[in-house]
């Protein structure tokens, strides 16, 4: 088997862009943004975020089962419903010790967390709820997945903080690469926007302060850009090898075709000033699917409107590919989904390949002079035989995805 033969053939989306994958294409290629006033955060200094518009999870899930799971796992068993559903599996007929589950998420369950913290100090360790830790632990992520639909292969959650979605899909194709599955569940889902958290991000000098104008907050590679806005949602992706995919006349959407990963070992924070990290993480993925930088038509780049990743990801950008790839950001309209990004940017990558669509950097209106980038503004009919999907995360993460044409 090519190690280019690991074909995507379910995806399903919950995002600020919308419950569902088309709902999630209309908005991202429309370029309209997400982020408004979050009254949830009316005490924070920084009360932007991007949320799931409309998520009801007792009518989606049941409200008993609902009542029991924390955002984070509601999101992703939502869209792992429509990923089936998109692969035409049926889960109570496949080889379930076959089928693996790999999620990524940066944190679990933190608004649970904030909760029964709450419920600690004002009525004591006798009424925190024993679902705790059921509902925040980052394993119980793939957990709760495997009991939804019976998957009783490999089960894992991966953690590299905003490249945590990405990861997990390299992790889950090298599953498949060496026959330890037949079917791999992966992706990523996270639900940080609690006061808590962005709190945090906003110490850190991390968001975007543009609270007269939330819409236009998010900009990646704008000259005028000041910090991400934080967001919500679940990006998943079914994996099978392209000859079992083909031996049952699934549709294939795309093929993850290379994953490269890297460390910065530079900062807690800041990405490595020159960029050696991502570059590393993308060399390494063409190389893994035998494809050099002339190959590369579009790039779904990390983009997450801070100053310094966006210029040091187009520095990095520019050295490998000298030609220009046409390149955007879909964080413009979902803002950043913190452990979900990768996954589902890499959703809107394998889209743009399958519908000859680049999605436009919604907010961009000056370019960055420093950005010596093609950053699609407006949408963009092209030809996408391959492209990439970049992560970058907090202690120096980088995974990059390669993502051809079926």
């Amino acid at each position: 088997m090519e190690r280019h033969d690991i074909a995507v053939t379910g995806l399903g989306l919950v995002t600020p862009a919308g419950i569902g994958v088309e709902t999630n294409w209309e908005t991202v290629c429309a370029g309209r943004p997400t982020a408004a006033i979050d009254e949830s955060l009316a005490d924070n200094p920084v009360r932007i975020s991007s949320r799931v518009p409309g998520f009801d999870a007792a009518a989606l899930l049941g409200a008993r089962r609902a009542h029991r799971l924390d955002r984070f796992i509601q999101y992703a068993l939502v869209a792992v419903h429509e990923a089936l559903a998109d692969a035409g599996l049926d889960a109570t007929t496949w080889d379930a010790p076959r089928v693996g589950v790999v999620l990524g998420t940066a944190q679990g369950g933190q608004s649970t967390v904030e909760r029964q913290y709450q419920v600690l100090v004002d009525e004591g360790a006798s009424r925190v709820s024993p679902l705790l830790l059921p509902m925040q632990l980052p394993n119980m992520l793939a957990g709760q997945v495997a009991m939804e639909c019976g998957a009783r292969g490999p089960n894992l959650v991966v953690a590299t903080a905003c490249a945590s979605g990405t990861t997990a899909v390299g992790v889950a194709r090298d599953l498949l690469l060496l026959d330890r599955c037949d079917i791999v569940i992966t992706g990523g889902s996270d639900a940080m926007v609690t006061p808590l958290i962005m709190a945090g991000f906003a110490q850190m000098g991390a968001l975007s302060r543009r609270q007269d104008d939330p819409a236009a907050a998010s900009r990646p590679f704008d000259a005028d850009r000041d910090g991400f806005v934080g967001g919500e949602g679940a990006g998943i992706l079914v994996l099978e090898r392209l000859a079992d995919a083909r031996a049952r006349s699934a549709r294939v959407h795309a093929r993850v075709a290379g994953y490269g990963a890297s460390a910065d070992a530079h900062h807690l924070s800041a990405p490595d000033p020159q960029g050696r990290g991502i570059e590393a993480a993308v060399r390494a993925a063409l190389a893994d699917a035998g494809a050099g930088p002339a190959d590369v038509r579009h790039i779904n780049a990390h983009g997450t409107s801070t100053p310094l990743n966006d210029r040091v990801e187009a520095a990095a950008i520019e050295r490998v590919f000298p030609g220009g790839p046409l390149v955007t950001s879909t964080k413009g309209v979902t803002g950043h989904l913190l452990g979900a990004a990768g996954a589902v940017e890499s959703i809107y990558t394998v889209l743009a390949i399958e519908r000859g669509v680049v999605p436009p950097t919604a907010n961009l209106s000056t370019l960055d002079p420093a950005v010596n980038l093609d950053v699609a503004a407006l949408a963009t009919e092209a030809k996408v035989d391959f492209a990439l999907s970049h992560s970058m995360g907090f202690g120096g993460q980088n995974a990059v995805l390669a993502f051809q044409a079926a």
